[in-house]
């Protein structure tokens, strides 16, 4: 018998003073029991950074033919593919044919060997890539809990999170944008 995904519920109220976006975000999140909770707590900090009206979390490492989310329009065309960790550059370059923009956020320890293979590639393709401070995401990761409330404020490329029992700070660095 399979292991299911084990459900977690947080609820942001995000200020992004960059982009002027106000918003109370309540995310439901499957964490697949392959996945760490540094790459949980990845997931929802880029999906703060990224928020949009349509931006939706997908089945992510339950199906591989999917990103982690993606933003679609009405005609369900994807206008954003994103994905969490270190893609293969094969996976970037079909989310380029099929998605008008493409997103990566590493999180990982391996990252800068990883975009050190892989950063030419990623560039033909127009990724935008980020990178989380991997000290940081794992701090966040320390402060998981099955319900969860956030108030995060995101300035210059830095989200200040604040929950219940303790504050984070994660900060992503612009790998390449198009």
């Amino acid at each position: 018998m399979a292991i299911k995904p084990t459900i977690y519920k947080v609820s942001i109220n995000l200020s992004d003073l960059d982009r002027h976006n106000y918003d109370t975000l309540n995310l439901t999140i499957a964490k697949h029991p392959s996945e760490t909770d540094e790459r949980m707590m990845a997931r929802i900090v880029a999906y703060c950074f990224e928020a949009q009206d349509n931006l939706m979390l997908t089945k992510g490492l339950s199906d591989t033919d999917e990103p982690d989310m993606w933003a679609k329009s009405l005609d369900d065309q994807i206008q954003l593919w994103l994905d969490v960790g270190e893609p293969a550059t094969d996976r970037i370059k079909k989310a380029s044919r099929i998605a008008s923009n493409v997103a990566v956020y590493s999180f990982n320890s391996k990252s800068n060997v990883w975009w050190s293979q892989s950063s030419d590639k990623l560039k033909q393709y127009g990724a935008h890539c980020y990178q989380f401070n991997h000290q940081e995401i794992e701090h966040l990761a320390s402060l998981l809990e099955r319900t969860m409330k956030w108030y995060v404020t995101i300035s210059e490329n830095t989200a200040a999170i604040q929950t219940d029992s303790d504050e984070a700070s994660v900060h992503r660095e612009l790998l390449h944008s198009v």
